[in-house]
């Protein structure tokens, strides 16, 4: 009798046991190998952009360089042939390059002081800005030929509005915005402005203002894109700024301008327009350029012939490479594949291709004197903001 009570104690202890097991880890993982583990919520859904009228959709809000990955051209430009277009200011020329072969193909005569090579909002276009001539001189993409030249006052950079209803010159002796049609360049309105040397920009997330440095008097104007209107103006914190270059971070809350006196970036947020602080770079910080992968710019010190690489993730910057044998390193882009960025070197009648990875000088090509805007093209992207390629 006594072993029998023991027995049945130890049975029930051991149901006991089992049953308690049915709430601990065990049960847990039994669960798992079945498939029932509660399911991990959904990331949050990114709420889309209002943007400008007319704009094409923003692709991705975290990333206004959703539509720029490597290789990813329009149907407009997939069979246009890789070329670089070197203006020459000096020599009133374009200097076209192979870029398989780093070797000059071709050189074109253009107008008086070519500034900038810039594509065309609809990337069928490419407008040379003949700044001293006054005339804008169309090349197309396809056969590399110079067409007959348009009559544009003080074109020293050109910009097109995110709708594609706009082609705005920046008319730097002028001190004017101006509004033209995007195809034929007639003037559809004319913004003065009171700051000096209007040269770059680049625009908000959603298309709605854009940033634009004034060269001379180093100031900063915010323009609302849809009025056609100044709607903010400062004096940078740095006495002789000399703003250059501008570009908005990917997730467009910051605004960065190249400085080449104050041998660094400002950084800037668009939406409040306060007062931007200043990230040392090198010695003549001068353009930005923005990688394949949206996590790193490409920043020329023209002063010390270097490219410093700044992280947009860690805000901060992670690399330096320096031009064997020196240069100035100005303008340029990025190419297709994202793996050379190609710059002129102003003031050394050169172009340089350096590898985006390494920071390795793969060339160094001679060109026309003063090379300046030159533009990769073609290049991934919908449609062209301008300057020297800025797509979305």
């Amino acid at each position: 009798m006594h072993r029998h009570l023991v027995k049945s104690a130890l049975v029930t202890g051991a149901a006991l046991a089992v049953l308690c097991a049915c709430g601990t880890g065990s049960g847990e993982r039994t669960s798992e190998a079945h498939g029932t583990k509660a399911a991990v919520p959904a990331p949050p859904e990114k709420k889309p952009v209002k943007g400008l009228p007319g704009m094409p959709p923003v692709l991705d809000p975290e990333d206004v360089y959703a539509a720029d990955r490597p290789g990813k051209l329009s149907p407009v430009v997939k069979d246009f042939p890789s070329r670089v277009y070197v203006p020459n200011t000096e020599s009133d020329t374009v200097t076209v390059i192979d870029p398989k072969t780093y070797e000059v193909i071709d050189t074109i005569r253009v107008g008086r002081q070519p500034q900038h090579v810039v594509p065309s909002w609809d990337l069928k276009t490419l407008w040379v800005n003949n700044n001293r001539g006054h005339t804008l001189t169309p090349i197309d993409p396809r056969t590399g030929k110079a067409g007959k030249d348009v009559e544009v006052h003080d074109p020293y950079n050109l910009y097109f509005t995110p709708n594609g209803r706009y082609a705005v010159v920046m008319a730097s002796l002028d001190r004017e915005l101006v509004f033209r049609d995007p195809h034929t360049m007639k003037v559809k309105k004319t913004v003065p402005v009171s700051c000096y040397g209007v040269n770059h920009a680049d625009f908000s997330l959603d298309g709605r203002y854009f940033i634009v440095s004034c060269e001379f008097s180093g100031e900063l104007l915010k323009v609302d894109t849809e009025k056609m209107e100044v709607v903010g103006q400062q004096r940078l914190p740095f006495e002789g700024a000399m703003p250059q270059d501008v570009k908005v971070s990917p997730d467009g809350k910051r605004f960065y301008i190249a400085d080449m006196m104050a041998h660094g970036m400002w950084v800037l947020d668009g939406d409040t327009f306060s007062e931007p602080a200043l990230m040392p770079t090198g010695k003549g910080c001068h353009g930005l350029y923005v990688g394949r992968d949206s996590r790193e710019m490409y920043v020329t010190n023209r002063g010390e012939g270097t490219i410093s690489v700044f992280d947009f993730t860690q805000g901060r910057l992670t690399k330096k490479w320096k031009l064997p044998d020196g240069g100035s390193p100005d303008m340029g882009g990025v190419s297709a594949d994202g793996k050379v960025l190609w710059l002129s070197g102003r003031y050394d009648a050169e172009v340089y291709a350096v590898d985006t990875r390494t920071g390795i000088q793969l060339a160094r090509i001679p060109v026309g004197s003063g090379p300046h805007g030159l533009a990769v093209y073609p290049q991934p992207g919908r449609y062209s903001l301008g300057h020297t390629g800025v797509f979305r």
